[in-house]
């Protein structure tokens, strides 16, 4: 499955809690990742410096759904049963 255009649902709705590139201390859940082009692509996909967890993070149709919408809703419900 590929990514749908203009999503980054998995940019913004989870926690990162290691470094990126240009946010140190990672990101807090529903924080737009500074590494979201305008077109919200990863502009470091595929880079050594990538976060593992963002590396390891593949679309499925379970995860990305139907709509941006629905990506936004799984991955913020996923964030919240996850959190310490």
């Amino acid at each position: 499955m590929q990514c749908r255009p203009q999503c980054g649902a998995c940019c913004t709705a989870p926690s990162i809690s290691s470094p990126i590139p240009g946010m140190p201390y990672g990101k807090r859940a529903g924080e737009r990742c500074i590494q979201l082009d305008s077109d919200n692509r990863c502009m470091i996909f595929g880079q050594a410096d990538r976060p593992l967890v963002c590396s390891s993070l593949q679309p499925e149709p379970e995860m990305c759904g139907t709509s941006n919408a629905q990506a936004f809703a799984w991955l913020t419900q996923l964030e919240q049963l996850t959190a310490p």
